[in-house]
């Protein structure tokens, strides 16, 4: 492993000493991986897309007095899960604002006629819903969470998750990506990892890089997940996602990451973090998301043959048999897993709710991946 003294001083790492990094971070894949790279078939579903922060470069949250501006209804919610579960999804992932109802008189009154106080609650009954109704599996990404959040959410959740983005209180100042952003203060988003740590929710985290934060920073924030980690042993995945420019955005002319900036990214990543956690890249917001292989990825995250990426709306999935391709080529397999990760299906009694053990460990084989491998996407 690189310590974090060692991983700062990697900043212009010259192409020789990258090509090492991405080799060794290979090494380190192999050897606690195997030669398989996954994915989650899944299906998504924006219960909202009202939010009290408003990151400079969200194009997803919508003020509530946007004519976009929504909460789904039970039954937008159900109809979109059964697409899911038609199409072979395993996974139903609720991507949501935070805590609109805190900021906006709108947003509570959209809460009150649906019978809740607050978005939490709400999360919960469609959770619930979800595993009443159909055959799936949520996994929710509800940002910040409070201890009472947690326990109303992990009964009717096989896993949660949170991007902790970024450690540096530098952005939340005026003009930088997280100002005006409550949810983003990086105390509260570790406050939130240490909590689904201590109550053993398997849980989904990851940095957003090229918003400005430094290389210093960038290398702090996965020391402190791995802290987390280490102490919990609850970080199932890191997702290690680019910055993307769009034009209704405040940081519409904001540079991007380069590919090697995400590969050195990926490859130090991997080897500072414990090799039990998985290392992730969205493989819709590079062209050149094959090369992520090389960096020591075991995990292209979710993929959805019915539903696009409402965060990164202009960037299609690929199709899941050119991800099979692209791997083959790496010399790896792809095969399909679930929310959970096998080593936490291992451990059902410690991270899973009771109620949901029987469906979890029904849905996978042996070595814990997806039971049934559905071929092939519809994007």
């Amino acid at each position: 492993m690189i310590s974090l003294h060692d991983a700062k001083m990697l900043a212009d790492a010259s192409p020789a000493v990258l090509e090492e990094l991405m080799q060794a971070a290979c090494e380190v894949r192999r050897a606690h991986w195997g030669d398989t790279v996954t994915y989650s078939r899944k299906v998504f579903v924006p219960l909202t897309n009202m939010c009290r922060d408003t990151c400079a470069y969200c194009t997803f949250v919508k003020h509530p007095d946007h004519p976009e501006a929504t909460i789904m209804s039970p039954d937008q919610v159900l109809a979109v899960a059964r697409r899911g579960e038609a199409a072979g999804c395993k996974e139903l992932l609720f991507s949501l604002g935070e805590k609109p109802e805190l900021r906006y008189e709108k947003a509570r009154k959209a809460l009150n006629m649906l019978g809740h106080d607050s978005l939490v609650t709400y999360l919960a009954e469609m959770c619930q819903l979800v595993l009443d109704e159909t055959s799936l599996l949520p996994h929710v990404n509800a940002g910040t969470l409070a201890d009472d959040e947690i326990d109303q959410l992990r009964p009717v959740s096989a896993s949660m998750g949170m991007m902790l983005e970024t450690i540096s209180k530098r952005l939340t100042k005026k003009g930088e990506a997280h100002y005006a952003c409550p949810d983003k203060v990086p105390l509260q988003r570790l406050r939130t990892l240490e909590r689904t740590g201590q109550k053993s929710v398997p849980f989904t985290t990851g940095l957003l890089i090229g918003i400005g934060e430094t290389w210093e920073e960038r290398i702090e924030a996965l020391f402190a997940i791995n802290e987390a980690h280490r102490q919990y042993g609850h970080i199932q995945e890191v997702i290690i996602q680019n910055f993307q420019r769009k034009p209704d955005i405040a940081m519409a002319n904001h540079p991007e990451p380069t590919l090697d900036d995400m590969l050195l990214t990926l490859a130090v990543a991997r080897l500072m973090l414990s090799p039990t956690i998985s290392i992730q890249a969205p493989p819709n917001l590079h062209k050149r998301h094959a090369d992520y292989l090389a960096a020591g990825i075991n995990d292209w995250g979710g993929i959805s043959p019915v539903t696009i990426d409402y965060i990164n709306p202009q960037h299609e999935w690929p199709q899941i048999d050119r991800l099979a391709q692209a791997s083959a080529e790496a010399g790896l397999t792809l095969q399909e897993r679930l929310t959970v990760y096998p080593a936490y299906l291992k451990k059902p009694q410690q991270f899973l709710d009771e109620k949901l053990v029987s469906r979890a460990t029904a849905m996978a084989r042996a070595d814990g991946l997806a039971r049934h491998q559905v071929a092939g996407g519809t994007q």
